[in-house]
């Protein structure tokens, strides 16, 4: 299962590429910070946020930088309540050893590398961490609407319409849609409502020697891969949590060197002249769909250990 990708998470290459337009009231909708009402945002990479920074309705650019000044003052106290606890189990130890003063050393100092991570992020530091994607966080999503190509913010981690929102928790591998479960699990999607993302290079867990390890994939020929995903729109029957976009990116039977490397799935990158008829599929015609994956794009995926 594609658990990370690294994607391309500004608007302006689905512009230039596709001739996209951006969904400006679902970019605000979605990134727009309450003070005061609750403190969480989006998760989102870093580089969607600052080009809407550069380029979104001024009214969100100025929310954003309040809402990152908020962010900045937390993660600050965060780190000086943090080294007091590190400080506190570090005398702690001098004095005897016990779990609670290692753990607190050891949580503590975590902690702080984490937040100062998070700061570093919000003040301007650049990594290649700006443009990956996770479960359950947001980036673009090309889909097609009224035959125009159009952008939207969706989280990664599918919901489907009419589903509780438990089916978060219950089915936490939703992030994924497997091409042998399109018409079961994921048959109010396939069909109906399809996505593309952009991605440089996917990310998988796999065993090596036993060990855990996080494999990163990448197209030897340097593609920007279009990933084919299902998406959806979930509403609220109760009318009390806000409209969710989210999406799944669709799996297919592994390339011979990821199976090589040791994962069973690859994501499908399907080939540009098939975006239109991805887009706007016919669910009268499921088979030309399966076609578009027959025909995917085979890169040789390159891969290495991850950092």
């Amino acid at each position: 299962m594609c658990y990370s990708a690294q994607v391309q998470a500004e608007f302006k290459q689905f512009q230039r590429e596709f001739g996209a337009v951006m969904d400006l009231n679902e970019y605000v909708r979605t990134f727009w910070w309450e003070r005061g009402k609750d403190p969480r945002r989006v998760k989102a990479p870093r580089a969607m946020v600052r080009e809407l920074l550069e380029i979104g309705p001024p009214e969100l650019q100025v929310n954003i930088r309040e809402a990152d000044a908020a962010e900045i003052d937390d993660l600050t106290r965060e780190i000086f309540d943090q080294k007091r606890r590190v400080a506190d189990g570090e005398r702690a130890l001098a004095t005897k050893v016990t779990k609670k003063a290692e753990n607190d050393v050891r949580i503590g100092t975590n902690k702080i590398k984490a937040a100062q991570r998070r700061l570093d992020t919000l003040k301007g530091v650049r990594s290649d961490g700006d443009s990956r994607i996770f479960p359950q966080v947001y980036c673009p999503v090309m889909v097609s609407e009224g035959g125009q190509r159009v952008v939207k913010p969706m989280r990664y981690q599918c919901r489907p319409a009419g589903k509780p929102a438990s089916y978060d928790r219950q089915y936490p591998g939703t992030y994924n849609a497997r091409r042998d479960n399109l018409e079961g699990f994921w048959r109010g999607q396939f069909g109906h409502t399809h996505g593309l993302i952009l991605a440089q290079r996917f990310y998988e867990h796999v065993e090596v020697d036993g060990q855990d390890r996080v494999l990163e994939f990448v197209p030897r020929t340097g593609e920007l891969m279009l990933i084919a995903c299902l998406w959806s729109h979930w509403r609220d029957p109760r009318g009390v949590d806000p409209d969710l976009l989210s999406f799944a990116a669709v799996t297919d039977d592994p390339e011979p060197e990821v199976a090589a490397a040791g994962h069973d799935r690859t994501i499908i990158n399907i080939k540009p002249e098939h975006v239109d008829a991805w887009l706007n599929p016919d669910p009268g015609n499921l088979q030309a769909l399966y076609d578009i994956f027959d025909d995917k794009r085979h890169p040789f995926y390159e891969h290495r250990e991850a950092a």
